[in-house]
């Protein structure tokens, strides 16, 4: 029997599509690209229960250099199963739901063909319903089904292939939203003055620039990268990656622009500059993002994964008074606890991840970073007439002096057990309390270390001023043999202080691989 499982990454399907020089096998293969389209097919037949030759796939794919080819593959099986296919060509991931919603498209699903910022050998599959993109068990189940499938249907009608303009479409939809929020018509022009720099990372976010901005007015000159390139020549097309970062915010200082606005490749994420060239990323995205709900109400829930920082959740709480609920890592995970919580009968009206992942209620809880960036160039423009800069949404918005970042290597066998009782272990030692003589730390001190709660993932600690005054949170990754740990501290130097504090807490446990924390704490 064929095995996919490796290609499940969470609620997406990543592998290797080219050949490079490291020799890492290429595990995306067409065959798999073809066994996983017929799964899915398969699975929303089931799923809307429709015969395929009811059903209509959307199927688009970013500027990946095996894009054109596996999206040949999928629109060509798709099209074996009996259905009508929609060829959306170059697209966003976003926009490949909306090919659900719009009454033009009406698409029963879709197939987004990327891996979001992983290297130019690497791409994959999001798959969408009607109800949004599919879950980690829904992954699973279309893996487990494409690795038993012994040969494909041909008893159906051949589908038809339809091409599509679906990001002509999208676009509209964008600046039907800027229209309407800022009282004019796309006739008056209604971003004339602002000067926003676009960087796509050449990836298919330039539409953004070309397609919305341009049309209502807006000044785009010094913006960068537009243009697709699989290569990835410049940088990672990726809101986390401080290069990236560095790029843009030097190109909004060196035209002088009121705004810069970064996408990763398939436009799922986007972070912001402001007119100083200060980045908007991690934190101060998720800020700004809860800052431009509209209307705001006292103690709504905006969820976010858990390695947000303490300022952060006293902006949320004291400035915008809402409540701040940090979650797991994953974007679906924050997307899933924010819909549960509302299905529950709480308001929670943004799930947000600190990569950029950004997903409103009023955009059908969608991680849409053109939507995000809509938002913000609304709020910019609309600020610009009163004299001020998109920055001052978030000017009460505090930073930790430091932020580190580590992952931990765990060389052995069954490394989630393993992880799972390094963090059980550590919880138990720090939970006890502080050293004492008839409880002597012997060389893992936890004095002035206490568990954070609620926490809903790993293990996560606040350390008093004598001790790095900061946090740390360690958990498990789920897709690899390590540790990742994050630390934050309010001191110049807190971050060594803490990190060191971990490694001698961690220094029992052979498996674990604690050369680069042990580095940077000395």
């Amino acid at each position: 029997m064929k095995k996919y499982q490796a290609l499940q990454n969470g609620s997406d399907i990543r592998g290797v599509a080219l050949p490079d020089t490291s020799g890492k096998p290429v595990d995306l293969t067409q065959k798999a690209a073809a066994d996983l389209t017929c799964a899915f097919a398969a699975w929303l037949s089931k799923q809307t229960a429709q015969n395929t030759e009811s059903l209509t796939v959307a199927v688009g794919r970013d500027s990946r250099l095996s894009g054109a080819v596996l999206s040949g593959v999928v629109c060509e099986t798709l099209q074996a199963c009996g259905i009508r296919v929609l060829d959306c060509a170059m697209a966003s991931t976003p926009a490949m739901f909306m090919s659900t919603v719009f009454p033009e498209t009406s698409a029963d699903g879709a197939v987004m063909i990327t891996a979001s910022h992983l290297p130019w050998d690497r791409n994959g599959f999001k798959y969408f319903s009607k109800s949004g993109g599919l879950d980690q068990k829904d992954i699973a189940s279309i893996v487990e089904m494409a690795s038993a499938l012994s040969a494909h249907p041909a008893s159906h009608p051949k589908g038809s292939l339809v091409s599509c303009d679906l990001m002509d479409r999208y676009a509209a939809h964008l600046c039907g939203i800027i229209c309407s929020e800022l009282d004019n018509c796309a006739d008056e022009k209604p971003l004339d003055g602002l000067h926003v720099v676009c960087d796509a990372g050449n990836g298919a976010g330039g539409f953004f620039a070309t397609r919305v901005l341009q049309p209502l007015g807006a000044d785009t000159r010094g913006s960068q990268f537009l243009e697709p390139d699989g290569h990835f020549p410049n940088h990672s097309p990726n809101p986390e990656d401080p290069e990236a970062m560095k790029s843009v915010s030097e190109a909004v200082r060196r035209v002088g622009a009121d705004l810069g606005i970064l996408f990763d490749t398939d436009v799922d994420r986007s972070a912001a500059v402001d007119s100083q060239g200060q980045a908007i990323d991690r934190n101060r995205i998720v800020a700004l993002a809860a800052a431009l709900i509209h209307p705001r109400r006292k103690s709504s829930i905006v969820v976010t994964d858990s390695v947000t920082s303490d300022q952060l959740t006293a902006f949320l709480e004291d400035e915008l008074n809402y409540r701040h609920l940090r979650f797991k890592r994953g974007y679906r995970n924050v997307i899933n606890k924010a819909i549960a919580l509302n299905a529950e009968g709480f308001d929670s009206p943004l799930a947000i991840e600190t990569s950029g992942h950004a997903a409103y209620r009023e955009n059908y809880f969608l991680d849409d970073g053109a939507y995000l960036a809509t938002k913000i160039v609304i709020r910019a423009a609309q600020l610009k007439r009163e004299g001020k800069d998109i920055g001052s949404v978030i000017s009460a918005l505090k930073e930790p002096a430091e932020t580190a970042e580590f992952r931990i290597p765990v060389h052995a066998e069954g490394f989630s057990g393993y992880a799972d009782g390094v963090l059980q272990n550590l919880n138990a030692l720090i939970s006890a309390g502080e050293c004492t003589a008839q409880d002597p730390c012997n060389g893992r001190c936890r004095c002035g270390m206490q568990i954070v709660e609620p926490n809903y993932e790993g293990i996560r600690v606040s350390c008093n001023s004598e001790n790095g005054d900061g946090w740390f949170l360690l958990r498990k990754s789920l897709h690899e043999p390590l540790m990742p740990l994050n630390i934050q501290s309010n001191q110049i130097g807190g971050s060594r202080m803490i990190a060191k504090k971990v490694a001698d807490l961690l220094d029992v446990y052979a498996a674990l691989d604690l050369t680069a924390l042990r580095s940077f704490g000395e």
